[in-house]
């Protein structure tokens, strides 16, 4: 490491998308450099470089000219990190570490030369919406106990809470990360335009939504199900499907997500899990 401490890191940022352009402002705030930022797109690339002081575009992935640098952090897509990886020049030794959900450890294996490891924010990323680093679950795995010393140390300059994960859990993680966000933000866009139907807002699910999460966190989630699927409700289920009678996409979902629900509450009673009346 040619840093002195954990505190003040000479950070290689490799990528300028979503997860990019608010991890290297993180960096910058908890007191890292970041010398260079490359980018398949310099313009990305020059724009993320501009908010960070000191920063300079890296043009491409030849880097036996560059410094070198404590970390190289690859936040770029999961089907570009081979290709980066591949193209990218890293000094012998270099500690390497992709910020992927799912792609594995092993994608380093052919690359002997560089000291692999996965920095991996448990987040949903969008443009322009900041996020508190503090509370961020980063989640870090590494092939060799150097590489894992420094991105722990790196990672707890960041967040609070800090995980040692897998491959095989994180992939698990990544999976369950997409039926808690990715899925439900889709059936909330569904909401969203039949609400518009009738010229309602969305904001006027938001305490539902609220209280929703805030009692799965709180409860095993299929303990607290509730609607029309959860007590056999048969005619609201009917009328619902008659509502969505000229979206069959979304029937579809419809019926897959209530059938889904109502085998887990005969489940859930058979093996007498408990929970509430519903």
């Amino acid at each position: 490491m040619t840093s002195t401490s954990a505190s003040s890191l000479r950070i290689v940022l490799l990528g300028a998308g979503r997860v990019a352009s608010q991890l290297g402002p993180a960096l910058h705030q908890a007191g890292h450099q970041v010398p260079y930022v490359w980018s398949r797109t310099s313009t990305s690339a020059a724009a993320l470089a501009a908010t960070l002081p000191g920063t300079q575009v890296l043009p491409d992935l030849n880097l036996t000219a560059v410094p070198r640098a404590d970390v190289y952090l690859l936040a770029v897509s999961d089907a570009a990190v081979p290709a980066v990886l591949a193209q990218a020049q890293f000094p012998k030794g270099a500690i390497v570490a992709h910020t992927s959900g799912a792609v594995p450890l092993t994608v380093f294996d052919t690359y002997p030369n560089v000291q692999g490891g996965v920095f991996y924010p448990l987040q949903t990323f969008s443009v322009g919406r900041a996020l508190d680093w503090q509370l961020l679950p980063l989640c870090i795995e590494a092939a060799t106990p150097t590489a894992e010393a420094v991105l722990l140390a790196l990672a707890h300059t960041l967040s609070t809470s800090v995980q040692r994960i897998d491959t095989a859990q994180r992939q698990v993680m990544h999976l369950a990360a997409v039926f808690a966000c990715n899925f439900p933000n889709h059936l909330l866009g569904i909401s969203h335009a039949l609400l518009q139907q009738q010229q309602l807002p969305l904001a006027l699910l938001g305490p539902l939504i609220h209280e929703t999460v805030e009692k799965a966190l709180a409860n095993p989630p299929f303990t607290v199900q509730t609607g029309p699927a959860a007590r056999q409700d048969e005619p609201t289920l009917a009328r619902h499907r008659e509502a969505l009678t000229a979206y069959p996409d979304w029937l579809t979902l419809y019926n897959m997500l209530s059938d889904s629900i109502k085998k887990q509450q005969v489940e859930g009673s058979l093996n007498n899990q408990g929970g509430e009346e519903l």
